[in-house]
């Protein structure tokens, strides 16, 4: 994961993103990168999955 925490306390899921941070570019070339999971993964210790992207757009 990129830039993402995520925090379980009983059944609240708190994800937590620093949104002055970049990654670079997309694969399309067409959004910066701020955070990601990159794909689906599992919350910790639960059986959901949680799957997150966060972007701009490019200047």
């Amino acid at each position: 994961m990129k830039n993402v925490d995520i925090k379980v306390e009983g059944t609240i899921m708190t994800i937590k993103v620093d949104l002055s941070k970049e990654f670079g570019p997309s694969a399309s070339g067409k959004t910066i990168i701020i955070a990601s999971t990159e794909g689906n993964v599992t919350v910790p210790d639960r059986d959901e999955k949680i799957g997150l992207n966060v972007y701009r757009k490019k200047p």
